[in-house]
């Protein structure tokens, strides 16, 4: 494909006028693999699933166990939003390896002050909730989140006549004023922006008056798994989700049933270890992997495969097993649709591959912690790269790369896409590693130890 890099001005997501932040004493150095890999990682809990179920907890019927939830930023902003509008949440000791379980007993939801910080599944998911709540809340978050598309859920509340303020800005800050309950029933919204607004209504919508009948009307919609993922998530809690066509869910009213859940290992987050056995050579195995999930973080090895890694999945009776990427000297590119959140892993893989790599189908990437399409574009070019961007996703061609600055935009997967680039490229400094506890606090500490891992035979049994 001859295709070259455009001419772009460098991306500012901060605006065209303000300074970006420079690249200094405390930034991170990317270590580079200095040999081919032979590691065995277990990885925290789901961002996604910890925070559905933490919703879906706050609105049971009854307490619930989460079992090796997700600790993170983001965790802790939904259950300090939680905590916030009545629900009692108690750390529990459990048997994970990164925290504690959760308590989680619903109680009567009041009014307050929620911080979404940047976390979408924050700043969408819970006022939903709080419009069943008797009294005013209030969301902010940080000035990054002000850019944030979050018009749909105001205008989907509103549209369920539910009274929100925000004085016309279709963003964070805005309050609700609840009144204790929520009629519900047809709703049309254009979700193409985010899944997570339909998420968000789907979780709430068992305890609204007339359930709720929810169309899309939108262009196509994106990341439809993580749609899947609720609706599973509210069917196991005895709740009747039909869809009977695309773009159309019907959730009946009714109890939310008290269940306790195992949270499985965030195989989104998991993804960036895996690449680095294409990257670094040797092997990389994640343990936990379920064979079943509702994650899109599942097909990352797949992908993996068709970039020139082998697969292997050597499975237990409960169905999970032990998952292992090896590389095999050879990184291709790949054309790809929708790559959702993967995108950014995939990027950073297809930065050192020998051949053109076609992402399409991610323009909504451009309203997540940042425009990261413009962001990839940016950063990979800065290090020599050859990245130009279509309307709806990237054009990536072969070309040598350099060290230089990585900046992360307030974006942990910006960050580890940065890491990834790292194992092989000398030099590349990434301006804020610490935004990775966002979803992984462990992050640094989990990657060092993938790097130290001595070698060992990882056995498979069978490939997927």
């Amino acid at each position: 494909m001859a295709i070259s890099k455009a001419a772009q001005p460098q991306f500012n997501p901060y605006g065209d006028d303000a300074a970006l932040p420079q690249v200094g004493d405390g930034s991170w150095a990317a270590p580079r693999a200095s040999g081919p890999l032979s590691a065995t990682l277990r990885l925290p809990g789901s961002k996604s699933l910890t925070n559905r179920e933490l919703v879906l907890a706050a609105l049971a019927d009854g307490p619930s166990m989460l079992r090796s939830p997700l600790h993170s930023r983001d965790s802790a902003l939904m259950m300090d939003a939680l905590r916030t509008l009545g629900t009692t949440i108690v750390e529990v000791a459990g048997a994970g390896s990164f925290g504690p379980d959760l308590l989680v007993t619903p109680g009567e939801l009041g009014g307050g002050s929620i911080d979404c910080g940047l976390a979408g599944t924050v700043m969408r998911f819970v006022p939903p909730v709080a419009a069943l709540a008797l009294g005013p809340v209030a969301f902010d978050g940080d000035p990054s989140s002000y850019r944030r598309p979050m018009r749909t859920t105001i205008d989907a509340l509103r549209s369920l006549g539910v009274d929100v303020s925000d004085d016309g800005r279709g963003a964070l800050p805005f309050t609700l004023y609840g009144t204790g309950e929520v009629e519900g029933g047809d709703l049309e919204i254009d979700a193409s922006a985010s899944s997570q607004f339909v998420s968000g209504l789907l979780l709430a919508a068992p305890r609204f008056t007339r359930g709720l009948s929810l169309r899309h009307t939108g262009p196509s919609l994106p990341s439809l798994p993580h749609i899947e993922m609720t609706v599973a998530a509210l069917i196991a809690r005895g709740v009747s989700v039909d869809s009977p066509e695309p773009g159309l869910w019907i959730v009946r009213p009714g109890a939310i049933r008290a269940r306790d859940v195992d949270i499985e290992p965030d195989l989104s987050n998991a993804g960036p270890f895996l690449a680095a056995a294409l990257i670094a050579g040797g092997s990389v195995t994640v343990t936990g992997w379920p064979r079943h999930t509702t994650q899109v973080g599942a097909r990352m090895p797949d992908i993996l495969r068709t970039m020139g890694g082998k697969v292997d999945f050597a499975a237990s009776g409960d169905g999970i097993g032990n998952l292992t990427v090896t590389g095999t000297g050879a990184i291709h590119g790949i054309t790809l649709h929708e790559a959702s959140e993967l995108a950014p892993t995939v990027a950073a893989v297809a930065a050192l591959a020998d051949s053109d790599t076609v992402l399409t189908g991610i323009a909504h990437l451009r309203g997540h912690e940042t425009d990261r399409l413009a962001a990839l574009a940016a950063e990979i070019n800065g290090l020599g790269g050859n990245v130009t961007e279509t309307q709806d996703g990237l054009v990536m061609c072969p070309a040598t790369l350099h060290g230089g600055a990585w900046r992360s935009y307030e974006d942990h997967r910006m960050a580890t896409a940065g890491a990834i680039i790292g194992l092989a490229i000398e030099g590349v400094e990434i301006d804020d590693i610490g935004t990775t506890a966002k979803t992984l606090p462990q992050f640094t500490e989990l990657w060092f130890e993938m790097l130290r891992a001595p070698q060992r035979p990882v056995e498979s049994i069978d490939v997927v």
